[in-house]
């Protein structure tokens, strides 16, 4: 087992909020909300009122009448993340981006170059960018991450490896990958809520509640058994996007132009890194926050909007149909997966089959394909609301902005 603490993870506290509170000096130790429909992001001020990302903006407002909403200036966010991350590169050429706003580093071997590289790091931010961040350091990347998160707000911690395991068992079960509010809830019930309750718990009676697998890898995080390393340039493995509804009836009118919007998100990124993919998943979640998924694992990788939208319907009707006492939806996603690294054409023959239009070598198929290009070409020179599908333009406005979006996806 190592024996020094050098994973370290970065976090920008409340990111987007102390952005804007960054470009208009006014807002700084008011209680804001990036969004207007749906609360995209809050600052610390606001959630002390217990604002949240997610939540309405109706609801914010009821909790915090103070409450100032601004609009997201998605280029700064960009712009003013990069550099924070830069800062981190300047140590060590071992960083991985996570996110917009977070990321890992390795800094073993670093000390005796810079000092302190976790807080010199904060200076730096701070001082150059004027942004609170917080900072974890620990011997595996789950702890760090877990340390980073007891930091906040704008804090340090390092976690010593001898005592890892008093200062991981105390910490509440929600700060682990994998437990969310649904887990979190099914745990509690049972009287489990620190990381050393679950991790004391029989494998089996894990297992019933989250199954085999996260079972498994749940006893191995408590444990801080964490083998992943530091992966630079990595690429995705998947392409995916969701849409929160509120709660809307499940029903045709409802899931289908919110599938086809999330469609068009997902082809058009597949395209334009020529990744198409052979798996499709759905989840569904219903209103008691409750999620399944269905998937499907194609014959042939697919990048086309609509092949990817019609998949993904009959999903959801699956999904919907195995579950028919759930009559209201609270979130649709879609991904695909088994992504191709380089990808061709394959033509087929026509053989006048039911799904010829889905195989992307027949006519139909190619045809599918070459709409979907002249659509991608228009939208690259002239943005992307010049153009699109009718099912999707005409379909129910969207209260979480597109550019919004486009920051959570990583590089394929």
């Amino acid at each position: 087992m190592e024996t020094t603490a050098t994973i370290l993870h970065a976090d920008l506290d409340a990111f987007y909020a102390s952005v804007e509170q960054l470009l208009d000096p006014s807002l700084r130790g008011k209680a804001i909300a990036v969004g207007g429909g749906v609360v995209l992001a809050a600052s610390y001020e606001a959630k002390s009122f217990g604002v949240s990302s997610g939540m309405s903006g109706r609801r914010a407002r009821e909790l915090c009448p103070q409450l100032i909403f601004v609009g997201g200036h998605f280029q700064d966010y960009q712009r003013v993340g990069d550099a924070a991350i830069n800062v981190l590169n300047d140590f060590t050429p071992l960083v991985e981006r996570i996110s917009i706003d977070e990321a890992f580093a390795d800094v073993a071997g670093c000390t005796h170059l810079f000092g302190s590289p976790p807080e010199i790091a904060r200076s730096r931010v701070r001082a150059e960018l004027g942004l609170p961040i917080s900072i974890g350091v620990a011997r595996t990347k789950h702890l760090a991450k877990i340390a980073s998160q007891v930091a906040k707000p704008d804090g340090l911690v390092v976690v010593d490896p001898q005592t890892e395991l008093d200062f991981l068992h105390d910490q509440p079960v929600e700060l682990m990958w994998g437990v969310g509010p649904v887990t979190r809830e099914r745990l509690a019930e049972i009287g489990v809520h620190t990381i050393g309750q679950l991790a004391k718990m029989p494998g089996w009676s894990l297992e019933r509640i989250v199954g085999r697998a996260a079972g498994e890898k749940l006893t191995a995080l408590a444990w801080n058994r964490d083998p992943r390393q530091i992966r630079t340039g990595h690429r995705a493995q998947s392409a995916g996007a969701q849409s929160a509804l509120g709660k809307k009836p499940a029903e045709e009118q409802v899931f289908r132009p919110t599938l086809r919007h999330l469609a068009d998100r997902v082809a058009s990124r597949l395209r334009a890194k020529s990744r198409p993919g052979r798996t499709v998943t759905v989840r569904v979640r219903f209103a008691d926050l409750h999620s399944v998924t269905r998937s499907v694992t194609l014959d042939e990788p697919i990048s086309a909007t609509a092949t990817l939208a019609e998949i993904a319907e009959e999903l959801v009707r699956t999904a919907l149909s195995d579950h028919p006492d759930e009559k209201t939806l609270s979130l649709l996603a879609i991904s695909v997966s088994h992504l191709e690294k380089h990808w061709k054409v394959q033509l087929e023959l026509p053989l006048e089959l039911e799904d010829e239009k889905r195989q992307p070598g027949t006519k139909k198929g190619m045809a599918r394909w070459t709409a979907d290009r002249a659509v991608d070409t228009i939208r690259d020179r002239f943005g992307w609301d010049a153009v699109g599908y009718g099912s999707v333009v005409l379909g129910p406005s969207r209260s979480v902005p597109d550019e919004f979006r486009e920051l959570a996806e990583k590089e394929l």
